[in-house]
């Protein structure tokens, strides 16, 4: 008979602490200085304890990357309830740490089939919630579909910083600031129409205020 090796519980503290090492080492250097040796030495632990916790590194890097895409959704949707979501929803995509752990992770999963599936299915929910807070946004605005779309707007977003991030790694930059450049003229483009869309709101408010007055 054949008895299942006994894993560490998943709220154990040494667990965090391997997960945040095996996190700093792969935004540091890349995942393919996340072994078990690496990442114990880096938390100060013993080696053994790595395959207490997880059963396979893959495991490890699935629960690294569940748990900083939970944190991430979390952290987008309050992003996304400002009061300049558009904004803020570029900020986000542009933050060095998260973009850097997301390209490594994505790098991963070119090998990984399970981390594959993973990532992508998270990354569903990203670019879905993105679209529905733009889609609200710009059709409240009234930003005409020939200036930009909703999914134009939050792929480019997402792509620009991408690429800048992957490219930044390398050690080349150029376009790079042009790029930034279009997207916060974009960006402005489009918040324009939401002062614009006020201006007309309360116009119209007045001419209903004062038509009201009118007839009293």
């Amino acid at each position: 008979m054949v008895t299942q090796r006994r894993i560490g519980a998943p709220d154990a503290k040494n667990r965090a602490v391997l997960l945040d090492a095996a996190e700093q080492l792969m935004v540091n250097e890349g995942y393919a200085a996340v072994t078990s040796r690496r990442v114990s030495a880096e938390a100060g632990l013993g080696s053994q304890l790595v395959h207490y916790y997880f059963r396979t590194m893959d495991d490890l890097f699935l629960e690294m990357f569940r748990r900083r895409a939970e944190e991430g959704l979390l952290h987008q949707k309050e992003l996304l309830d400002s009061d300049r979501p558009l904004r803020a929803l570029w900020e986000f995509n542009n933050e060095t740490a998260a973009t850097a752990f997301t390209m490594e992770i994505t790098s991963l999963a070119n090998h990984r089939k399970a981390i594959r599936a993973e990532v992508a299915r998270y990354s569903e929910l990203f670019r879905a919630a993105q679209l529905e807070v733009a889609s609200a946004v710009m059709a409240h605005d009234r930003v005409p579909e020939d200036v930009c779309t909703p999914e134009a707007l939050v792929f480019l977003m997402t792509a620009v910083a991408r690429v800048r991030s992957l490219e930044d790694r390398l050690g080349f930059s150029m376009a790079h600031d042009e790029a930034v450049t279009f997207m916060e003229q974009l960006l402005d483009r489009l918040e324009s129409y939401a002062s614009t869309t006020a201006k007309k709101a309360g116009r119209s408010g007045a001419r209903r205020g004062s038509g009201g007055r009118a007839t009293r």
